[in-house]
């Protein structure tokens, strides 16, 4: 009985390890999503943010497949989960995940996207948080990130960004960060909120004006003992005391 019930315990665990390690198809219902993506981004790699997903587009050529992957919060490689799958043909049809050649596969460490085409633009949705957005280089190209409306980055204390040969542009009041050719590497952006900025430049003020006020005051302290010391002939110059004259004058 024993034997049995720790080989069923077995076929159990067999079948979670396949499933948390062979592939697995993305739903087509999750793939099928509705999505407008912006196909006439001047780059190799355009990611467009929100508060809580993220539009990628990408440029292919001469390959059947586009691997993708995230990094989960102890840093390792993690498969990405996406929706609103769409590939668009070089003369211009979008197909969505309903085309017999365009699927995703759900690995262990990435998602692996099958093309209909060899070249075109593909494109996908997933969900994001948080105020910082980073990604791997999937293309090599130009890369551009455009932020959520309201978010900017620039200032050192609020805002971070990784490779630091990067150019911004504001357009319809959303901040693009782009970089001109990278061929490898993590793309990583911390941006802070407009009004963040407003709460800042506010906190400096007033530190500033407590930390002005409060020297004042000290400096006015130190001058009112002074005064009082003064007042109590507590002051002595020591160049008028006798024991600075030197030996009497028999002795000198």
């Amino acid at each position: 009985m024993k034997r049995r019930l720790l080989a069923l315990v077995g076929l159990v665990v067999l079948a979670g390890l396949a499933g948390c390690f062979g592939p697995s198809e993305v739903p087509e219902e999750d793939l099928t999503g509705n999505a407008t993506y912006d196909w006439d981004r001047n780059a190799a790699a355009a990611y467009d943010l929100s508060r809580s997903t993220y539009a990628a587009v990408f440029a292919v050529d001469n390959r059947s497949t586009l691997e993708v992957h995230d990094r989960d919060a102890l840093g390792v490689e993690a498969a990405v989960d996406i929706s609103a799958l769409q590939f668009r043909f070089q003369n211009g049809t979008v197909v969505n995940a309903t085309h017999r050649n365009l699927s995703a596969t759900l690995e262990q460490r990435q998602t692996v996207i099958s093309l209909p085409a060899r070249s075109g633009q593909v494109a996908y949705s997933a969900r994001r948080s948080g105020k910082q957005f980073s990604t791997p280089v999937v293309v090599p190209g130009r890369q551009t990130i455009t932020l959520p409306p309201g978010t900017r980055v620039g200032v050192p204390l609020l805002s971070q960004v990784n490779p630091a040969d990067y150019a911004t542009t504001v357009a319809d009041g959303r901040m693009t960060v782009a970089w001109a050719n990278q061929t490898g590497g993590t793309l990583t952006v911390h941006y802070y909120l407009q009004r963040d900025l407003v709460l800042f430049s506010l906190l400096l003020l007033v530190t500033l004006t407590l930390g002005v006020g409060g020297s004042v005051y000290y400096l006015r302290q130190i001058r009112r003992l002074e005064d009082e010391r003064e007042d109590l002939g507590l002051e002595v110059e020591t160049e008028d005391d006798p024991r600075d004259r030197g030996p009497p004058p028999g002795m000198r």
